[in-house]
Parts: structure tokens; sequence; C-alpha cells
């Protein structure tokens, strides 16, 4: 089965290629680097020749609100009329847990208009919403950064690894489309400034990590349970331990 990945070169995307290809599919990563621009429209016919399932798990290379909320929508938009026009059958999409419980960020806002465009498209599809990356902490803590003061609320958060999330989208894109959202997040819970604390002193970064509930995140300030799932979400499998043993274990000596 021929499977093109929109984004299919990123952290994400190049794990679902791997594991597609891993299943014996032809999975096919697509991005600009390889002609393929789904915001102008260019490359995707070509691509989606004999294609039966799309995976979308592009971003926006700007996080403005309005250059996000364009990126999504027309993205979205020539990704569904070039499946249409191909014949694909199976549109899979990546979004974020509590997008629609955050309607003062601008990027989830897009993220949502994203989803009510696939929801209300003639594509089969299957949506799979998932919390926030163990990759991703360090930038989070990045962000959060003012004067050597990292400001996060001390919300609920359950992040997972990069590679199990791929996994969960492979798998669904390898089957039949769910016509509906599914939730995934990491097998534990913790404090958000909590674990990036721990994150960070674990690798002796000398940033001090205060806990501000009016912190925004997202840029929106945050609930209690904001960015977990539901109670019926997909657990993945790898603990925080173990992601860091494992990314330990592939530093260069």
């Amino acid at each position: 089965m021929k499977v093109v990945v929109i984004g299919g070169t990123g952290l994400i995307g190049s794990n679902v290629v791997a594991n597609l290809q891993s299943q014996g599919h032809d999975a096919v990563a697509a991005s600009p680097n390889s002609g393929v621009n789904t915001l102008t429209g260019e490359g995707l016919a070509e691509v989606l020749d004999g294609a039966e399932v799309v995976v979308d798990v592009s971003n926006s290379p700007s996080f403005d609100d309005a250059a996000v909320l364009d990126f999504f929508e027309t993205s979205t938009r020539h990704i569904v009329s070039a499946m249409s026009r191909a014949g694909a059958g199976h549109l899979v999409a990546a979004s974020v847990v509590g997008s629609e419980r955050l309607p003062d960020s601008g990027y989830l806002r897009a993220k949502v208009a994203q989803e009510k465009l696939i929801e209300t498209s003639d594509i089969p599809y299957s949506i799979v919403r998932a919390t926030q990356f163990f990759e991703f902490i360090r930038r989070i803590a990045d962000e959060a950064t003012m004067d050597g003061t990292v400001r996060l609320p001390p919300v609920l958060f359950q992040p997972g690894a990069a590679a199990d999330v791929a996994a969960v989208v492979a798998e669904v894109a390898a089957g039949a489309p769910r016509m509906g959202t599914i939730e995934i997040g990491g097998p534990e819970r913790f404090r958000f400034d909590e674990l990036v604390r721990e994150h960070l002193e674990a690798s002796r970064d000398p940033r001090v990590v205060v806990a501000d509930p009016h912190a925004r995140y997202f840029n929106t300030e945050l609930e209690e349970r904001s960015l977990v799932p539901s109670h019926d979400a997909w657990r993945l499998p790898t603990t925080y331990d173990e992601w860091v043993r494992r990314s330990t274990q592939r530093k260069p000596s």
C-alpha cells in the first residue's frame, strides 16, 4: 500500500515512514525539500499518484496567529482536494490533546480549524490527538525562560515519546478510517513545572523553574487538565525514565 507522509522528514514523520516501511508498505516522505509544498499545492498531484493513504504530520513554519491559521486551513484544503482527484481513501492527521479546550491560543485554534475541515470533507479520515513529547521538554523550558528563570504552570502534564506517537500514527494509517478522533498520551502524569525542573537538573542546567499559575503556554493560561487526555485515551508504553535511559544510550561517547 502506498502511503504519503506529509511532513515525512520531521521528528514524527520520519518515524512514521520507518514504521510503515518496516511493515512492507510503500511509505513516501513528502516535504518542501522533496518538492511537495502543501501551502501552494506544488507537487501534491505527482506524489499522490497511486496513493491509498495520506498522513499529515506537517507543521506551520510560523506560529504567528494569522500565519498558522492560514497554513493549516490552506494546506488541508489542498491535501483534501488532491486526495479526491487521486482517489486516495484515508487521511490521517496528527493534532494536539486539549486543542478544543484552549480557544485563546492562536495555534490551537488553527489545529481545531484543521480538524473541522477534515471532518467536513468527503475524504474518510482518522485524527490522532497526542500530548506533548519528551523530546520537546527543553524547548518548552527555553520558550518559558525570562532572565534565567523558567516559569511554568503547575498543571497536570502527560507527555510521551515521539517514537511511540509515530508508531500509533502508523498503526492508524495501516488500518481502516476511524471517522473520528483518538487521543494518546504518555503512561505517567506529572506536574508540568516539576518534570521540567527534574529534566533541567539532570542535565545540570542552572536555570530555576518557578511554578506560576498564570504562566502562559501556547500563548494561553492553562487549567488543571488542559494538557491531559480523556480517561479512554490510548496510553503510550515508554515511561520518562525509560526514555531518558534510551536517549542517554544513543548519545555518542
